[in-house]
């Protein structure tokens, strides 16, 4: 049985990839800042900020103890700021490096500590179509996720040699507390410029995430898929 850790687990994307694996046979172990309002068999969370380099290790040890092995870390926690960087203030831009890739990169060190154990393991990392589309507005929020990318490919490489392979996935606009609050005529303008003009679904970006985890995906490393025909 594979163990499958999923940040940012509580609600939107997080959960429904929760379930999904949880539906695949896996043992999902998830965190956010604030606890579920739900339960599943075979699903296990922590309370833990993916920037509190403390509270991390704190939960990596005791899935050490508990599972001894960790197969697969999908780091989705992440949060955007949408404002002119004439209005950013720099609180705003430490919180979002903070979340966004500082925390990716601490989880994906502490997984790979583990996974080196038994040369295994998959690593997905989120970032966004925001960084090739450059939207006005989104200064910090796609540098942030552009700098996802780069740790991407550049960890794909100092952990091949584990059998640890790291790859990216680029949603699309998902309805998600993320977007709500971007006005209607930004999210429909993001919407015409991609080939596939449409919300992506929660079962969109399981479809990447399932290619990247499978076992026989073990020569894909280093890559970005953005959805949406980007």
């Amino acid at each position: 049985m594979q163990i499958t850790l999923i940040t940012g687990s509580r609600k939107g994307i997080g959960k429904h990839l929760a379930k999904h694996y949880i539906q695949k046979g896996n043992i999902v172990i998830g965190c956010s800042r604030s606890d579920v309002d739900w339960q599943l068999d075979n699903y296990h969370h922590f309370l833990a900020d993916v920037r509190d380099e403390k509270s991390v290790k704190k939960m990596f040890a005791k899935i050490r103890k508990d599972f001894g092995k960790l197969d697969n870390l999908i780091n989705n926690a992440g949060i955007a700021s949408m404002n002119h960087s004439l209005l950013t203030p720099v609180s705003i831009v430490s919180k979002v490096f903070d979340t966004n890739f500082l925390g990716t990169f601490i989880f994906c060190r502490e997984a790979a500590k583990l996974m080196q154990k038994n040369k295994y393991g998959r690593i997905v990392n989120f970032t966004t179509v925001a960084v090739p589309m450059k939207l006005k507005g989104e200064a910090i929020y796609a540098s942030s996720k552009s700098a996802v990318i780069t740790l991407t490919e550049v960890l794909a490489k100092e952990f091949a040699d584990y059998g640890i392979t790291v790859n990216a996935v680029g949603p699309t606009p998902v309805d998600t507390d993320l977007i709500r609050a971007v006005p209607k005529d930004k999210i429909e303008n993001l919407l015409e410029k991609q080939t596939i003009k449409r919300f992506g679904k929660f079962e969109d970006v399981a479809n990447i995430t399932d290619f990247y985890l499978r076992v026989e995906s073990d020569f894909v490393t280093g890559q970005t898929m953005y959805l949406g025909g980007l």
